[in-house]
């Protein structure tokens, strides 16, 4: 039965010699739906709901850029062999950690142009980023990427997958761990978190740092089921690394605020 398998074709659509991938399909599609559910909490926030579509302007390349940088980085080895392949964004290969390191930098400098609190864009903004991830991770399943080690056909029939996601982690030969589906599942409930936590009156910037804390929490455990980790050194993973460092700094972060009155604006409150 194996051998007749084939994977889903990763291109998704052609446009004369465009070959449109369903990785940028998909990307686009959860950058899509996050910066709607965004603008549409920023209006209920009383701001101008634009803002968001502004920010994104300069979010969303920049993000995509350090996300590649980051990637690249950490594969030096392969790229300084391959440099044509530096750019190819669509063969898969971003890291949401590089993403989050450049769309919050540049989100902080956004909100000081616009003398507006950051810790209220990030809180308006967090439901959508965790389910935008959630999101991407099926452009890395139709890629046939970062998942785990290798198990059982009837470990998967197991878990009640669909034929299709069973079938699509049938690679070379073997199967695997579909721990993109583990993160996407993980970021969805995430989402659903945050969304009810926006009727908890908490101090401005603790939904964000709620965000944080969730998906470094999930990333951690699935990034040790992965194949393909990017490694700090022979032993180390640099994504549970960061996951790590961002749990401890959130929940520092989280009492360095409180404590200092920064988080006395409560997120129900819509003066700034």
């Amino acid at each position: 039965m194996e051998e007749t398998i084939q994977p889903i074709d990763p291109i998704a659509f052609s446009l004369g010699p465009i070959q449109v991938h369903w990785y940028g399909v998909i990307i686009g599609a959860g950058i899509a739906l996050a910066l709607w559910l965004a603008m549409r909490e920023a209006d209920r926030r009383g701001l101008d709901k634009d803002l968001f579509a502004d920010l994104m302007l300069w979010a969303i390349p920049i993000a995509i850029l350090s996300a590649r940088i980051y990637y690249v980085i950490f594969q030096w080895d392969y790229y300084s062999q391959n440099p044509s392949e530096i750019l190819s964004i669509w063969n898969g290969g971003i890291a949401i950690h590089g993403a989050l390191i450049g769309s919050v930098a540049t989100a902080y400098v956004f909100a000081k142009k616009k003398n507006i609190s950051f810790w209220k864009l990030a809180d308006i903004a967090a439901p959508s980023i965790i389910l935008g991830q959630a999101i991407g991770r099926w452009g890395n399943f139709i890629n046939q990427e970062a998942h785990g080690g290798e198990v059982t056909r009837a470990y998967l029939e197991n878990l009640h997958l669909p034929e299709f996601i069973i079938n699509q982690m049938y690679i070379n030969g073997a199967y695997y761990h579909p721990t993109f589906l583990y993160e996407s599942i993980w970021n969805i409930l995430g989402f659903v978190l945050l969304i009810l936590l926006r009727r908890v009156n908490l101090g401005r910037g603790e939904i964000f740092l709620s965000y944080i804390i969730w998906y470094s929490v999930g990333r951690y455990f699935v990034e040790g089921l992965r194949t393909d980790s990017l490694m700090l050194t022979e032993s180390l993973r640099m994504a549970q690394t960061i996951s790590i460092a961002l749990i401890v700094f959130a929940i520092v972060l989280w009492i360095y605020r409180r404590v200092k009155g920064y988080a006395n604006i409560r997120y129900l409150e819509t003066s700034e």
